[in-house]
Protein backbone atom coordinates (compact mmCIF):
# COMPACT_ATOMS: atom_id res chain seq x y z
CA UNK A 1 0.00 0.00 0.00
CA UNK A 2 1.76 3.67 -1.68
CA UNK A 3 0.42 6.56 0.12
CA UNK A 4 2.92 8.96 -0.67
CA UNK A 5 0.36 10.91 -2.36
CA UNK A 6 -1.69 11.59 0.95
CA UNK A 7 1.32 13.52 2.25
CA UNK A 8 0.76 16.26 -0.28
CA UNK A 9 -3.32 15.36 -0.32
CA UNK A 10 -4.08 15.41 3.74
CA UNK A 11 -3.04 19.09 4.85
CA UNK A 12 -6.21 19.44 5.96
CA UNK A 13 -5.37 17.04 9.09
CA UNK A 14 -4.79 20.27 10.41
CA UNK A 15 -8.03 22.36 10.21
CA UNK A 16 -7.11 25.59 11.23
CA UNK A 17 -9.02 26.04 13.48
CA UNK A 18 -7.73 23.34 16.25
CA UNK A 19 -7.10 25.24 19.53
CA UNK A 20 -10.04 27.75 18.68
CA UNK A 21 -11.45 27.33 22.05
CA UNK A 22 -9.08 25.72 24.55
CA UNK A 23 -8.15 26.22 28.23
CA UNK A 24 -7.60 29.48 29.80
CA UNK A 25 -6.25 31.45 27.12
CA UNK A 26 -4.85 29.00 24.86
CA UNK A 27 -6.65 29.92 20.92
CA UNK A 28 -4.19 28.35 18.21
CA UNK A 29 -2.86 25.61 19.04
CA UNK A 30 0.38 26.94 17.83
CA UNK A 31 1.00 23.75 14.96
CA UNK A 32 4.07 23.45 13.19
CA UNK A 33 2.65 21.14 10.66
CA UNK A 34 3.10 24.00 7.88
CA UNK A 35 6.53 24.08 8.34
CA UNK A 36 6.75 19.94 8.01
CA UNK A 37 5.15 19.82 4.69
CA UNK A 38 7.66 18.75 1.94
CA UNK A 39 9.11 21.43 -0.82
CA UNK A 40 8.94 25.03 -1.03
CA UNK A 41 5.43 25.68 0.89
CA UNK A 42 2.99 29.02 1.55
CA UNK A 43 -0.41 28.88 3.37
CA UNK A 44 -2.81 31.67 4.90
CA UNK A 45 -5.90 30.85 6.94
CA UNK A 46 -8.06 32.22 9.48
CA UNK A 47 -10.55 31.10 11.84
CA UNK A 48 -13.49 32.08 13.18
CA UNK A 49 -15.39 31.66 17.02
CA UNK A 50 -19.16 32.26 18.01
CA UNK A 51 -19.24 30.62 21.57
CA UNK A 52 -22.27 31.06 23.55
CA UNK A 53 -21.60 31.23 27.05
CA UNK A 54 -23.78 32.44 30.00
CA UNK A 55 -24.75 30.95 34.00
CA UNK A 56 -26.43 32.15 36.75
CA UNK A 57 -25.04 33.71 40.33
CA UNK A 58 -24.43 31.28 42.69
CA UNK A 59 -22.06 30.66 45.56
CA UNK A 60 -20.88 33.90 47.52
CA UNK A 61 -23.36 36.24 45.42
CA UNK A 62 -26.14 37.18 47.65
CA UNK A 63 -28.45 37.15 44.56
CA UNK A 64 -29.48 34.45 41.93
CA UNK A 65 -29.48 36.39 38.56
CA UNK A 66 -28.94 35.28 35.48
CA UNK A 67 -26.13 35.40 33.10
CA UNK A 68 -26.60 36.81 29.50
CA UNK A 69 -24.15 35.30 27.40
CA UNK A 70 -20.72 36.98 27.96
CA UNK A 71 -18.11 35.60 25.21
CA UNK A 72 -17.02 37.57 22.63
CA UNK A 73 -17.03 36.65 19.08
CA UNK A 74 -13.53 36.64 17.60
CA UNK A 75 -11.35 35.75 14.78
CA UNK A 76 -7.49 34.96 14.35
CA UNK A 77 -5.46 34.53 11.16
CA UNK A 78 -2.64 32.56 10.61
CA UNK A 79 0.07 32.12 8.29
CA UNK A 80 3.45 30.20 7.37
CA UNK A 81 6.06 30.46 4.46
CA UNK A 82 8.57 27.71 4.43
CA UNK A 83 11.46 27.16 2.04
CA UNK A 84 13.62 23.92 1.65
CA UNK A 85 16.65 25.15 -0.18
CA UNK A 86 18.48 21.49 -0.40
CA UNK A 87 17.74 18.70 0.28
CA UNK A 88 18.77 18.86 4.29
CA UNK A 89 17.84 22.51 5.06
CA UNK A 90 15.12 24.43 5.47
CA UNK A 91 13.87 27.18 6.71
CA UNK A 92 10.35 29.21 7.51
CA UNK A 93 8.78 31.48 9.47
CA UNK A 94 5.15 30.97 11.18
CA UNK A 95 2.40 33.48 12.11
CA UNK A 96 -0.21 33.01 14.84
CA UNK A 97 -2.57 34.82 17.65
CA UNK A 98 -1.29 31.66 19.86
CA UNK A 99 -3.54 33.11 23.33
CA UNK A 100 -6.04 35.74 23.69
CA UNK A 101 -9.32 36.71 25.65
CA UNK A 102 -12.68 38.83 24.53
CA UNK A 103 -15.71 39.02 26.79
CA UNK A 104 -18.20 41.72 28.23
CA UNK A 105 -20.35 40.97 30.85
CA UNK A 106 -24.06 42.81 30.52
CA UNK A 107 -27.39 43.13 31.78
CA UNK A 108 -28.22 42.96 35.48
CA UNK A 109 -25.55 40.99 37.76
CA UNK A 110 -22.72 41.22 39.84
CA UNK A 111 -20.57 41.53 37.05
CA UNK A 112 -22.40 44.68 35.64
CA UNK A 113 -22.09 48.02 37.98
CA UNK A 114 -25.66 49.30 39.85
CA UNK A 115 -26.82 51.74 42.41
CA UNK A 116 -26.89 48.91 44.99
CA UNK A 117 -22.98 47.58 44.69
CA UNK A 118 -21.04 48.54 48.20
CA UNK A 119 -17.25 49.04 48.43
CA UNK A 120 -16.57 45.59 50.29
CA UNK A 121 -19.15 43.12 50.26
CA UNK A 122 -22.00 44.07 52.28
CA UNK A 123 -21.06 41.91 55.35
CA UNK A 124 -17.72 42.75 55.47
CA UNK A 125 -18.66 46.20 54.92
CA UNK A 126 -21.39 45.58 58.01
CA UNK A 127 -18.45 44.63 60.03
CA UNK A 128 -15.63 47.40 59.67
CA UNK A 129 -18.98 49.94 59.63
CA UNK A 130 -19.71 48.99 63.39
CA UNK A 131 -15.86 48.64 64.10
CA UNK A 132 -15.25 52.13 63.15
CA UNK A 133 -18.74 53.46 65.16
CA UNK A 134 -17.53 51.35 68.25
CA UNK A 135 -13.53 52.68 67.74
CA UNK A 136 -14.69 56.26 67.31
CA UNK A 137 -17.04 56.85 69.86
CA UNK A 138 -14.51 54.96 72.39
CA UNK A 139 -11.68 57.07 71.47
CA UNK A 140 -14.20 60.02 72.66
CA UNK A 141 -13.78 61.05 76.76
CA UNK A 142 -16.29 62.62 78.56
CA UNK A 143 -15.17 65.96 78.10
CA UNK A 144 -15.18 65.74 74.09
CA UNK A 145 -19.39 63.72 74.28
CA UNK A 146 -20.69 66.73 76.29
CA UNK A 147 -19.26 69.15 74.15
CA UNK A 148 -20.21 67.23 71.31
CA UNK A 149 -23.84 67.17 72.68
CA UNK A 150 -24.06 70.30 73.56
CA UNK A 151 -22.64 71.72 70.08
CA UNK A 152 -25.43 69.55 68.30
CA UNK A 153 -28.08 71.76 70.66
CA UNK A 154 -26.95 75.02 69.15
CA UNK A 155 -24.71 75.78 72.12
CA UNK A 156 -22.05 78.30 71.49
CA UNK A 157 -18.94 77.18 74.07
CA UNK A 158 -16.50 79.87 73.52
CA UNK A 159 -19.13 82.03 75.73
CA UNK A 160 -19.12 82.33 79.33
CA UNK A 161 -23.05 81.36 79.54
CA UNK A 162 -21.66 78.18 76.80
CA UNK A 163 -18.76 77.06 79.49
CA UNK A 164 -21.27 77.20 82.62
CA UNK A 165 -23.39 75.60 80.78
CA UNK A 166 -20.74 72.83 79.73
CA UNK A 167 -19.39 72.75 83.61
CA UNK A 168 -22.87 72.06 84.99
CA UNK A 169 -23.57 69.38 81.84
CA UNK A 170 -20.68 67.86 82.38
CA UNK A 171 -20.75 67.20 86.71
CA UNK A 172 -24.22 65.81 85.77
CA UNK A 173 -22.84 63.53 83.00
CA UNK A 174 -20.38 62.17 85.68
CA UNK A 175 -22.61 61.79 88.41
CA UNK A 176 -26.11 60.65 87.30
CA UNK A 177 -26.48 57.90 84.61
CA UNK A 178 -29.95 59.23 83.03
CA UNK A 179 -27.84 61.77 81.49
CA UNK A 180 -25.18 60.16 80.57
CA UNK A 181 -27.10 57.70 78.70
CA UNK A 182 -29.15 60.27 77.00
CA UNK A 183 -25.69 62.39 76.28
CA UNK A 184 -24.22 58.97 74.97
CA UNK A 185 -27.35 58.41 72.76
CA UNK A 186 -26.97 61.66 71.12
CA UNK A 187 -23.46 61.09 70.52
CA UNK A 188 -23.14 57.69 69.04
CA UNK A 189 -26.38 58.69 66.64
CA UNK A 190 -23.85 61.75 65.58
CA UNK A 191 -20.46 59.34 64.90
CA UNK A 192 -22.80 56.65 63.09
CA UNK A 193 -24.50 59.80 61.15
CA UNK A 194 -20.74 60.65 60.56
CA UNK A 195 -19.79 57.10 58.95
CA UNK A 196 -22.39 56.53 57.39
CA UNK A 197 -21.72 59.86 55.85
CA UNK A 198 -18.41 58.88 54.67
CA UNK A 199 -19.33 55.44 53.99
CA UNK A 200 -21.53 56.73 51.10
CA UNK A 201 -19.03 59.18 50.04
CA UNK A 202 -16.58 55.88 49.46
CA UNK A 203 -19.52 54.09 47.37
CA UNK A 204 -19.82 56.73 45.31
CA UNK A 205 -16.00 55.77 44.18
CA UNK A 206 -17.17 52.76 42.56
CA UNK A 207 -17.29 52.13 38.93
CA UNK A 208 -20.20 52.15 36.20
CA UNK A 209 -20.57 49.76 33.25
CA UNK A 210 -19.82 46.35 32.57
CA UNK A 211 -16.81 44.14 33.39
CA UNK A 212 -15.03 43.51 30.07
CA UNK A 213 -11.54 42.09 28.85
CA UNK A 214 -9.56 41.48 25.72
CA UNK A 215 -5.82 40.05 25.73
CA UNK A 216 -4.45 39.68 22.07
CA UNK A 217 -1.00 38.23 21.51
CA UNK A 218 0.80 37.50 17.87
CA UNK A 219 3.75 34.89 17.23
CA UNK A 220 6.49 35.01 14.47
CA UNK A 221 8.25 31.72 14.55
CA UNK A 222 11.73 31.76 12.57
CA UNK A 223 12.58 27.91 11.98
CA UNK A 224 15.06 26.19 10.58
CA UNK A 225 15.57 22.57 9.77
CA UNK A 226 18.31 19.93 9.74
CA UNK A 227 17.38 16.36 7.42
CA UNK A 228 20.18 14.35 7.88
CA UNK A 229 18.05 11.64 5.89
CA UNK A 230 15.04 11.34 4.07
CA UNK A 231 13.17 10.39 7.19
CA UNK A 232 14.46 12.38 10.20
CA UNK A 233 14.30 16.60 10.65
CA UNK A 234 15.44 18.23 13.56
CA UNK A 235 14.08 21.90 13.66
CA UNK A 236 14.29 25.17 16.14
CA UNK A 237 14.51 29.17 15.93
CA UNK A 238 13.49 32.05 17.50
CA UNK A 239 9.86 33.26 18.76
CA UNK A 240 9.04 36.85 18.25
CA UNK A 241 5.69 37.53 20.40
CA UNK A 242 3.68 40.81 21.21
CA UNK A 243 1.36 40.90 24.37
CA UNK A 244 -1.13 43.57 24.64
CA UNK A 245 -4.91 43.80 26.54
CA UNK A 246 -7.57 45.72 28.18
CA UNK A 247 -9.46 45.09 31.56
CA UNK A 248 -12.30 46.61 33.52
CA UNK A 249 -13.57 45.19 36.31
CA UNK A 250 -17.06 46.08 37.40
CA UNK A 251 -20.31 45.01 39.85
CA UNK A 252 -20.55 43.83 43.22
CA UNK A 253 -18.26 41.04 42.94
CA UNK A 254 -15.12 43.14 42.64
CA UNK A 255 -15.77 44.91 45.40
CA UNK A 256 -13.08 47.38 46.55
CA UNK A 257 -11.95 46.50 42.34
CA UNK A 258 -15.04 47.93 41.30
CA UNK A 259 -13.78 50.74 38.77
CA UNK A 260 -10.77 48.93 38.63
CA UNK A 261 -9.00 49.52 34.73
CA UNK A 262 -5.83 47.82 33.66
CA UNK A 263 -4.35 48.50 30.14
CA UNK A 264 -1.59 46.72 28.64
CA UNK A 265 0.35 48.47 26.42
CA UNK A 266 1.90 46.17 23.27
CA UNK A 267 5.10 44.69 24.77
CA UNK A 268 7.48 42.24 22.71
CA UNK A 269 9.67 39.72 24.27
CA UNK A 270 11.41 36.82 21.92
CA UNK A 271 11.40 33.20 23.23
CA UNK A 272 12.25 29.54 21.56
CA UNK A 273 11.03 26.25 19.90
CA UNK A 274 12.32 23.01 19.06
CA UNK A 275 11.54 19.93 18.10
CA UNK A 276 11.72 16.26 16.01
CA UNK A 277 10.21 14.98 13.21
CA UNK A 278 9.87 11.54 11.78
CA UNK A 279 8.56 10.46 8.66
CA UNK A 280 7.92 7.50 5.97
CA UNK A 281 6.33 9.06 2.85
CA UNK A 282 5.54 5.65 1.49
CA UNK A 283 3.14 4.78 4.09
CA UNK A 284 2.33 8.79 4.47
CA UNK A 285 3.33 8.37 8.36
CA UNK A 286 4.67 11.39 10.00
CA UNK A 287 5.35 12.33 13.41
CA UNK A 288 6.88 15.39 15.22
CA UNK A 289 7.11 16.78 18.87
CA UNK A 290 7.47 20.23 19.54
CA UNK A 291 8.49 22.27 22.57
CA UNK A 292 8.16 25.82 23.29
CA UNK A 293 9.41 28.37 25.71
CA UNK A 294 7.76 30.65 27.86
CA UNK A 295 8.39 34.07 27.11
CA UNK A 296 8.14 36.77 29.51
CA UNK A 297 6.88 40.07 29.48
CA UNK A 298 7.54 42.68 31.44
CA UNK A 299 4.85 45.57 31.16
CA UNK A 300 4.46 49.28 32.81
CA UNK A 301 0.42 48.50 33.08
CA UNK A 302 -1.60 51.49 32.95
CA UNK A 303 -3.93 51.01 36.03
CA UNK A 304 -7.06 53.46 36.97
CA UNK A 305 -7.83 53.15 40.67
CA UNK A 306 -11.05 55.21 41.90
CA UNK A 307 -11.57 53.37 44.79
CA UNK A 308 -7.98 54.04 46.10
CA UNK A 309 -9.43 56.41 48.66
CA UNK A 310 -11.49 53.75 50.18
CA UNK A 311 -8.73 52.11 51.79
CA UNK A 312 -9.16 54.40 54.79
CA UNK A 313 -11.74 52.19 56.18
CA UNK A 314 -9.13 50.18 57.33
CA UNK A 315 -6.37 49.96 59.88
CA UNK A 316 -3.59 52.30 59.11
CA UNK A 317 -5.21 52.55 55.44
CA UNK A 318 -5.18 55.75 54.85
CA UNK A 319 -1.00 55.46 54.51
CA UNK A 320 -0.91 52.80 51.96
CA UNK A 321 -3.31 54.45 49.98
CA UNK A 322 -1.19 57.62 49.47
CA UNK A 323 1.79 55.02 49.46
CA UNK A 324 -0.10 53.18 46.32
CA UNK A 325 -0.65 56.39 44.43
CA UNK A 326 2.64 57.40 44.45
CA UNK A 327 3.81 53.63 43.60
CA UNK A 328 5.52 52.81 39.87
CA UNK A 329 6.54 49.15 38.91
CA UNK A 330 6.72 46.82 36.15
CA UNK A 331 4.28 43.74 35.98
CA UNK A 332 5.89 40.27 34.79
CA UNK A 333 3.81 38.51 32.23
CA UNK A 334 4.87 34.90 31.42
CA UNK A 335 3.12 33.14 28.41
CA UNK A 336 3.67 29.41 29.41
CA UNK A 337 5.71 26.65 28.10
CA UNK A 338 4.36 23.67 25.38
CA UNK A 339 4.77 20.86 24.06
CA UNK A 340 2.70 19.62 21.09
CA UNK A 341 2.76 15.97 19.82
CA UNK A 342 1.50 15.21 15.96
CA UNK A 343 0.75 12.11 14.14
CA UNK A 344 -0.13 10.44 11.40
CA UNK A 345 -0.11 7.14 9.38
CA UNK A 346 -2.23 5.96 6.14
CA UNK A 347 -4.26 3.21 7.22
CA UNK A 348 -5.92 1.89 3.83
CA UNK A 349 -5.92 3.21 0.46
CA UNK A 350 -6.18 7.08 0.15
CA UNK A 351 -6.97 7.39 3.86
CA UNK A 352 -5.16 8.36 7.23
CA UNK A 353 -5.40 8.60 10.72
CA UNK A 354 -4.21 11.36 12.77
CA UNK A 355 -3.75 12.69 16.00
CA UNK A 356 -2.38 15.81 17.87
CA UNK A 357 -1.72 16.20 21.86
CA UNK A 358 -0.89 19.31 23.56
CA UNK A 359 0.33 20.17 26.78
CA UNK A 360 0.77 23.65 28.22
CA UNK A 361 1.38 24.77 31.67
CA UNK A 362 -0.75 27.23 33.16
CA UNK A 363 -0.54 25.76 36.69
CA UNK A 364 2.26 28.73 36.76
CA UNK A 365 0.41 31.15 34.67
CA UNK A 366 -0.95 34.54 36.80
CA UNK A 367 -1.10 38.07 36.01
CA UNK A 368 -0.67 40.52 39.22
CA UNK A 369 -1.09 44.21 37.87
CA UNK A 370 1.71 46.26 40.11
CA UNK A 371 -0.91 48.49 41.66
CA UNK A 372 -3.68 45.76 41.90
CA UNK A 373 -1.17 43.62 44.10
CA UNK A 374 -0.44 46.91 46.24
CA UNK A 375 -4.04 46.54 47.45
CA UNK A 376 -4.67 43.10 47.21
CA UNK A 377 -1.85 42.84 50.07
CA UNK A 378 -3.55 45.91 51.54
CA UNK A 379 -6.82 43.99 51.76
CA UNK A 380 -5.84 40.36 51.71
CA UNK A 381 -6.43 39.61 55.66
CA UNK A 382 -10.30 40.63 55.28
CA UNK A 383 -10.39 37.73 52.63
CA UNK A 384 -8.12 35.37 53.81
CA UNK A 385 -5.26 35.84 51.73
CA UNK A 386 -2.56 37.77 53.75
CA UNK A 387 -0.22 37.66 50.99
CA UNK A 388 -2.48 39.00 48.74
CA UNK A 389 -3.95 37.35 45.58
CA UNK A 390 -3.70 37.40 41.51
CA UNK A 391 -5.55 38.89 38.65
CA UNK A 392 -5.69 35.55 37.11
CA UNK A 393 -4.54 32.41 37.73
CA UNK A 394 -4.75 28.56 37.23
CA UNK A 395 -4.60 25.62 39.10
CA UNK A 396 -3.92 22.94 36.79
CA UNK A 397 -1.72 22.32 33.67
CA UNK A 398 -3.78 21.77 30.30
CA UNK A 399 -3.53 18.51 28.22
CA UNK A 400 -5.65 18.72 25.10
CA UNK A 401 -5.89 15.69 22.22
CA UNK A 402 -7.74 15.45 18.62
CA UNK A 403 -7.93 11.94 16.63
CA UNK A 404 -9.47 11.81 13.89
CA UNK A 405 -9.39 10.20 9.73
CA UNK A 406 -8.63 11.75 6.47
CA UNK A 407 -9.89 10.63 3.59
CA UNK A 408 -9.01 11.38 -0.28
CA UNK A 409 -11.92 10.80 -2.69
CA UNK A 410 -9.69 12.03 -5.88
CA UNK A 411 -7.51 14.03 -7.27
CA UNK A 412 -9.77 17.41 -6.50
CA UNK A 413 -11.47 16.34 -2.88
CA UNK A 414 -10.51 14.97 0.28
CA UNK A 415 -12.28 15.32 3.60
CA UNK A 416 -11.74 14.62 7.47
CA UNK A 417 -13.81 14.07 10.70
CA UNK A 418 -12.13 14.51 14.05
CA UNK A 419 -12.78 13.94 17.67
CA UNK A 420 -11.21 16.52 20.27
CA UNK A 421 -11.05 16.70 23.97
CA UNK A 422 -9.46 19.77 26.28
CA UNK A 423 -8.76 18.94 30.35
CA UNK A 424 -9.28 22.70 31.02
CA UNK A 425 -7.09 24.56 33.34
CA UNK A 426 -8.90 23.68 37.36
CA UNK A 427 -12.13 24.17 37.95
CA UNK A 428 -12.88 27.08 39.62
CA UNK A 429 -12.01 29.25 36.74
CA UNK A 430 -11.43 33.15 36.61
CA UNK A 431 -14.31 35.24 35.92
CA UNK A 432 -12.85 36.58 33.10
CA UNK A 433 -13.33 33.13 30.95
CA UNK A 434 -15.84 30.76 32.73
CA UNK A 435 -15.38 27.85 31.36
CA UNK A 436 -13.43 24.07 31.59
CA UNK A 437 -12.71 22.54 29.12
CA UNK A 438 -14.29 20.56 26.48
CA UNK A 439 -15.49 17.73 23.88
CA UNK A 440 -16.09 18.51 20.23
CA UNK A 441 -16.22 16.91 16.82
CA UNK A 442 -15.75 18.70 13.51
CA UNK A 443 -15.79 18.39 9.79
CA UNK A 444 -13.19 19.31 7.42
CA UNK A 445 -12.84 19.18 3.55
CA UNK A 446 -10.33 20.07 0.97
CA UNK A 447 -10.38 20.92 -2.56
CA UNK A 448 -7.37 20.78 -5.00
CA UNK A 449 -8.28 22.61 -8.24
CA UNK A 450 -4.02 21.73 -8.96
CA UNK A 451 -1.46 19.21 -7.69
CA UNK A 452 0.16 22.96 -5.86
CA UNK A 453 -2.81 24.89 -4.58
CA UNK A 454 -5.15 23.58 -1.93
CA UNK A 455 -8.63 25.59 -0.25
CA UNK A 456 -9.24 23.60 3.04
CA UNK A 457 -12.05 25.07 5.37
CA UNK A 458 -13.80 22.95 8.15
CA UNK A 459 -16.30 23.36 10.82
CA UNK A 460 -16.14 22.22 14.70
CA UNK A 461 -18.77 22.43 17.42
CA UNK A 462 -18.00 22.81 20.84
CA UNK A 463 -19.51 21.30 24.02
CA UNK A 464 -17.53 23.40 26.68
CA UNK A 465 -17.19 22.27 30.31
CA UNK A 466 -19.71 23.68 33.18
CA UNK A 467 -17.46 25.89 35.35
CA UNK A 468 -17.89 27.81 38.92
CA UNK A 469 -16.48 31.26 37.96
CA UNK A 470 -14.34 33.10 40.88
CA UNK A 471 -12.72 36.21 41.54
CA UNK A 472 -9.01 36.22 42.45
CA UNK A 473 -9.67 37.65 45.56
CA UNK A 474 -11.26 33.78 45.60
CA UNK A 475 -8.52 32.44 43.51
CA UNK A 476 -7.00 29.09 45.23
CA UNK A 477 -10.16 28.41 47.67
CA UNK A 478 -13.70 26.85 47.17
CA UNK A 479 -15.55 30.33 46.75
CA UNK A 480 -17.25 31.22 43.55
CA UNK A 481 -19.86 33.99 42.74
CA UNK A 482 -21.38 32.15 39.73
CA UNK A 483 -21.77 28.63 37.55
CA UNK A 484 -21.65 28.61 33.96
CA UNK A 485 -23.55 25.66 32.71
CA UNK A 486 -24.56 23.88 29.57
CA UNK A 487 -22.64 26.14 27.06
CA UNK A 488 -21.34 25.53 23.94
CA UNK A 489 -19.56 27.53 20.50
CA UNK A 490 -19.35 27.07 16.84
CA UNK A 491 -15.85 27.63 14.67
CA UNK A 492 -15.52 28.07 11.56
CA UNK A 493 -11.90 28.10 9.48
CA UNK A 494 -10.77 28.60 6.09
CA UNK A 495 -7.49 27.86 4.62
CA UNK A 496 -5.95 28.30 1.20
CA UNK A 497 -2.33 26.96 0.47
CA UNK A 498 0.21 26.85 -2.62
CA UNK A 499 3.44 24.72 -3.66
CA UNK A 500 5.95 26.18 -5.48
Amino acid sequence: MKLKTLTTAMILATVPMTGAFAAALDRSGQSIAAFLQPGNYFEAGISILDPSVSGQEAGDSATRRNIGDMAGDYYFPSAALKFQPTSKFSVGILYDQPFGADATYTGNNVFVSDSTNTILAPDALAGIRQNTITTNFNALTAEQRVGAALQAQGVDLTTQAGQTQYQTTLTAYNNLDTVKQQIDTGVLAGVTSTVDAGLANVNGLLGTGNTSVEVDTQNLSFIAGFQPTENWNIYGGAVYQTIKGNLALRGQAYSLYNGYDASIPENSSVGWLAGLAYQIPEIALKASITYRSEIDHDVNVNESIPTLPALALLPNGAAAAAAIAQASGETKITTPQSVNLDFQTGIMANTVAFANVRWVEWSKFSIQPYKFGLISEAVGPIVDRPDGFNLVEYEDDQISATVGVGRKFNDLWAGNVSVGWDSGAGNPVSTLGPTEGYWNVGLGLQYSPTPATFIAGGVKYFMLGDAKAQTGAQAGGPEYVAEFEDNNAWAYGLKMGYRF
